[in-house]
């Protein structure tokens, strides 16, 4: 889906100019997404592989839920959106808690994609069995919970075993202590 999404600048700020996705992607303008990564009281996060027809990173593991914010649209709702969108969960605005901002920058299939994203990373606990999410076809390939210590082996070899998104190792470093963090273990 093509979808009408705001344009930020190179800092992050609003430029009140709004593009299509693919324009958006083929121009490397700047722009936001949400990243939710749920984790359970028991220590465990929520991965989801991405699915075999996304265009980037097909089949690697990544943040529980991830979308672009359309234009217009809060970083709360669209977490909130994405969430129901992808795995089938409703959640409210208070369950989430903002962790940070992250930028990416990536080229993909010889530059014909110019991904310039600032990540809106939010967590939350998940207080559903892992069976009641509802995986959306189109964009999740499996779902499956971690222990934070198995997150951290998979990421230590990440170089080498085709699990996480290999560029992304600080950031998921980043993500992992701050849940262990809220988890006090």
């Amino acid at each position: 889906m093509d979808e009408l999404i705001d344009i930020v600048d190179k800092q992050g700020h609003p430029t009140g100019r709004s593009a299509l996705k693919s324009v958006i992607h083929k121009q490397g303008l700047y722009h936001s997404t949400i990243h939710l990564w749920l984790y359970t009281n028991k220590g465990e996060i929520l991965l989801q592989q991405r699915s075999h027809k996304k265009p980037i990173c097909p089949l690697l593991w990544d943040v529980s839920v991830a979308g672009h914010i359309d234009a217009g649209e809060t970083e709360i709702i669209a977490a909130i959106r994405e969430t129901k969108e992808e795995i089938g969960l409703s959640l409210e605005e208070n369950q989430l808690k903002k962790i940070g901002t992250f930028l990416h920058e990536s080229e993909y299939y010889n530059g014909s994609i110019k991904d310039n994203e600032f990540h809106q990373v939010y967590i939350s606990e998940l207080k559903v069995p892992l069976e009641q999410l509802i995986p959306q076809e189109d964009e999740v390939e499996a779902l499956k919970l971690v222990s934070t210590a198995e997150f951290k082996s998979l990421l230590k070899e990440s170089e080498h075993n085709s699990h996480f998104v290999p560029s992304n190792r600080d950031y998921y470093e980043f993500v992992v202590k701050t849940i262990s963090k809220e988890l006090d273990i």
